[in-house]
């Protein structure tokens, strides 16, 4: 018995648009303030912008890059860019003129989609990259500065106008082929480009389906940047479902509220300090629903007081925990009947847990480092993280050492530590740079954070080491205290030696604003170069 056409089909992310425009052509695809389209409106657009990248030249296997907030072109990018048979890269709207400089090189782009409103970093990036890709500004009346732009430069919708709507777009031949590359944050020297297949990201969506127990027709509020892990994949997972995204082109905590109330939203996500700034954000502007609205949040793990304080407002909170490398989410603290009899503080703890693997996940173990054996489920034993699922990349785009490093005895190693408890659900302690070894002590940042989190006054708190010539190095906080809020740093350590083991307190505070990324997960490489010099003599 061989495949045939009949029974082998290539699995794709793109047919999901396809199926729900003919299923649903008249539902709500997209809106971002005036402008809304319907999904057989949507599918249209993406067909015409597919033909004209052909038009353009672009071929099978060719890169185009995006440099875009979440509006509905950089939604629509993720179905024509592939409808083309090309790759989409999406680059973090954040980054310096050289690091993406160095994207376009390595990825040899060929296209570049850019907002007007970072059309300045995109020229400067460009005067020093070595490729000179064709250049399509997206015009948005809505964006906070409009840069000149040559007359000769291509407007996006020109490519929509000019394409064919009855283009004959084709799904892959192979679905282990690339479908995107995103490139990681780069904080330990130049960003590495992560390849996504077809398969995995069809997987991707279908896992978020069933994981997040999510209906048809949700309405989802876009506030995860679709530049990283191209929005945990749920432009895919709602075209999948005929939902209607909500475009939210920079994050605001008033916006948000506003939206949600506005469009009825149903489901958002957003990393843990994006739910803090909701959280913490000033009462006269906060708004508490009724009605459920779940919430998938993901990235550094969040402290359990931050998400109390997110249900007291009404969200349905899900913490789910992944990598660049495994297309986002592959862990879910899914949550148990016998949790339903937890106080609102005993169920924010078990919740803040990175938990169970994702429906799509075959396996997911902690591991001892130097033994290579599975740790006891017992909550103490730290190991590794390491995955094996269709959703892990292909590999690192032009890096084969890394790959092969990566992928060492048939597991993909994340670098994060974690335990297992006795239920089964995993609980991250630290990324393998950050854990703190204190006089021979493992001390994690993420218990000192914790801590910290449960004072009144403190808004935001990062923990990394800080060099000690007695101890080796010992835990340095840096924290910036919510408005109108005032401690002091004998105030806060003391605060933490009664509330967890005394040599585990910070022996110093800094206080200030945190550096993040664009998808607001703090920067401690920038904060470990800070405190070289602030060891004690």
């Amino acid at each position: 018995m061989n495949k045939n056409p009949a029974n082998f089909v290539p699995l794709s992310p793109i047919s999901f648009l396809h199926r729900t425009a003919d299923i649903y052509a008249d539902y709500p695809s997209v809106v971002y303030e005036d402008r809304s389209y319907t999904w057989s409106e949507s599918r249209e657009r993406c067909v015409r912008i597919a033909s004209s990248l052909k038009d353009y030249g672009i071929k099978t296997g060719d890169t185009v890059s995006v440099l875009a907030f979440n509006t509905p072109e950089m939604f629509e990018s993720h179905f024509s860019i592939p409808m083309a048979g090309a790759i989409l890269n999406t680059i973090n709207i954040r980054l310096d003129a050289a690091t993406i400089a160095y994207i376009f090189d390595d990825s040899n782009a060929k296209m570049l989609f850019v907002d007007r409103e970072l059309f300045s970093v995109a020229s400067e990036a460009l005067s020093i990259a070595s490729v000179s890709p064709k250049i399509v500004v997206i015009n948005d009346s809505f964006a906070e500065s409009q840069p000149d732009v040559s007359s000769d430069i291509t407007d996006y919708e020109s490519l929509v106008m000019d394409g064919d709507p009855l283009y004959d777009w084709q799904m892959p031949d192979d679905e282990w082929s690339p479908l995107s590359l995103s490139y990681t944050s780069g904080t330990t020297g130049k960003p590495k480009g992560v390849v996504y297949h077809h398969r995995g990201s069809y997987l991707m969506s279908m896992g978020t389906v069933i994981g997040w127990n999510l209906p048809n027709h949700p309405v989802y509020l876009y506030s995860v940047p679709l530049f990283h892990c191209n929005g945990w994949g749920h432009a895919w997972t709602m075209a999948a479902l005929a939902g209607t995204i909500i475009c939210l082109r920079s994050f605001a905590p008033e916006k948000v509220f506003s939206l949600l109330d506005q469009h009825n939203v149903t489901h958002f996500g957003g990393a843990p300090i994006m739910l803090n700034m909701l959280a913490n954000a000033p009462k006269e502007i906060q708004k508490s629903f009724t009605r459920e609205v779940k919430v998938m949040t993901a990235g550094a793990p969040p402290p359990a007081k931050v998400l109390e304080g997110m249900m007291s407002l009404g969200f349905n909170v899900m913490h789910v925990y992944g990598l660049t490398e495994t297309y986002g989410h592959i862990l879910q603290a899914a949550p148990q009947a016998s949790w339903l009899n937890k106080n609102p503080a005993e169920l924010a703890k078990l919740s803040s847990r990175q938990g169970v693997r994702f429906p799509m996940t075959e396996d997911v173990s902690v591991i001892d480092q130097e033994t290579g054996r599975h740790v006891p489920h017992n909550g103490e034993a730290i190991g590794e993280i390491v995955i094996r699922c269709n959703t892990c990349m292909m590999g690192y785009w032009n890096n084969p050492e890394a790959t092969e490093e990566a992928f060492a005895d048939g597991w993909f190693h994340s670098g994060d530590l974690a335990v297992i408890y006795a239920d089964g659900y995993i609980q991250i302690k630290d990324r393998s740079k950050d854990i703190i070894i204190s006089g021979g002590e493992n001390i994690s940042s993420v218990e000192v954070e914790n801590v910290l989190y449960q004072h009144s006054a403190v808004g935001e708190a990062a923990v990394v080491a800080m060099p000690d010539e007695t101890w080796g190095e010992v835990p340095c906080a840096f924290v910036e205290l919510k408005s109108n809020q005032q401690a002091s740093e004998k105030e806060l350590i003391e605060f933490c030696k009664n509330n967890m083991a005394k040599f585990k307190r910070p022996k110093k505070v800094v206080f200030g604003p945190l550096p993040k990324t664009a998808t607001g997960k703090i920067q401690k490489h920038e904060l470990r170069a800070s405190v070289k010099n602030l060891g004690e003599k």
